[in-house]
């Protein structure tokens, strides 16, 4: 068990590569609250992880508030007693382009991708010292290492947040806190389909899906467990000299 006894808080936990994640962390003896807007979707996580055996808690809150997660991370201390382990995941894919941009698309992923994961971690960072130190982790992406044609915005968030976990790192090193960035490629979950159908329709947006993977070394896309065993990895003790990097779980796309 990786994590056993340690205290972890994972946003965007209630679907694709978060509730994997949430699950895979709980199986591996962390105390989890796992935090999404959906609370239907956590109310199924938490059944499932009791059927399991697991004990997950979960937090109904909308992270594009700033208040709402400053007053989720501190709601969350207090359920865990601690902090070891902060997974900034949520995330959204944003407007598909900056011509004619929906300003309010573009605000809503700014907040919910980069914001949140600002504040939360800032919080997070206090209550890892207390700790004693710890590991926090932000869900980027391939379009945080190179650019992206069709979601510049999302692009941006993605880059900021590699940015953001390579400059914690140098900051709390010395506290002994990790902070690495993991960035996935194309990943089966639900915001798939819209980021590769977003203005076209099906049959598009299947020859979109087919370039992409034709594009990808090992040909296939990814399973959301194969990212969340990657998260894993880098918030165990196996990583323990491990800091500041951004880990492409990729298929070798970032390599072609």
């Amino acid at each position: 068990m990786r994590l056993q006894g340690k205290l972890a808080v994972i946003t965007g936990a209630a679907s694709g590569i978060g509730r994997s994640g949430s699950l895979l962390f709980a199986e591996h003896g962390a105390h989890v609250v796992a935090i999404d807007r959906d609370q239907q979707a956590l109310d199924a996580l938490k059944t499932e992880a009791a059927m399991q055996g697991l004990t997950i808690e979960v937090l109904q809150v909308d992270l594009s508030n700033a208040q709402a997660c400053r007053q989720a991370l501190q709601q969350s201390v207090g359920l865990l007693g601690g902090l070891h382990i902060f997974w900034g995941n949520a995330g959204v894919v944003g407007p598909a382009g900056i011509e004619q941009l929906d300003e309010k698309a573009y605000a809503s992923a700014m907040d919910l991708n980069l914001t949140a994961n600002v504040l939360m971690a800032g919080m997070a960072i206090t209550q890892m010292k207390h700790s004693g130190g710890g590991s926090m982790i932000f869900t980027s992406s391939i379009s945080g290492l190179v650019g992206s044609r069709k979601s510049p915005v999302y692009a941006i968030t993605k880059h900021a947040l590699v940015g953001m976990a390579r400059s914690l790192a140098i900051a709390h090193g010395p506290d002994g806190i990790r902070v690495n960035a993991i960035c996935p490629g194309l990943t089966e979950t639900a915001m798939l389909p819209h980021a590769m159908g977003r203005g076209v329709d099906t049959e598009a947006m299947e020859r979109n899906r087919a370039a992409h993977i034709a594009s990808i070394p090992m040909g296939r896309v990814a399973d959301a467990i194969e990212i969340a065993k990657a998260a894993l990895w880098l918030a165990s003790d196996d990583a323990s000299y491990v800091t500041g990097v951004a880990l492409p779980v990729d298929g070798g796309f970032t390599c072609a």
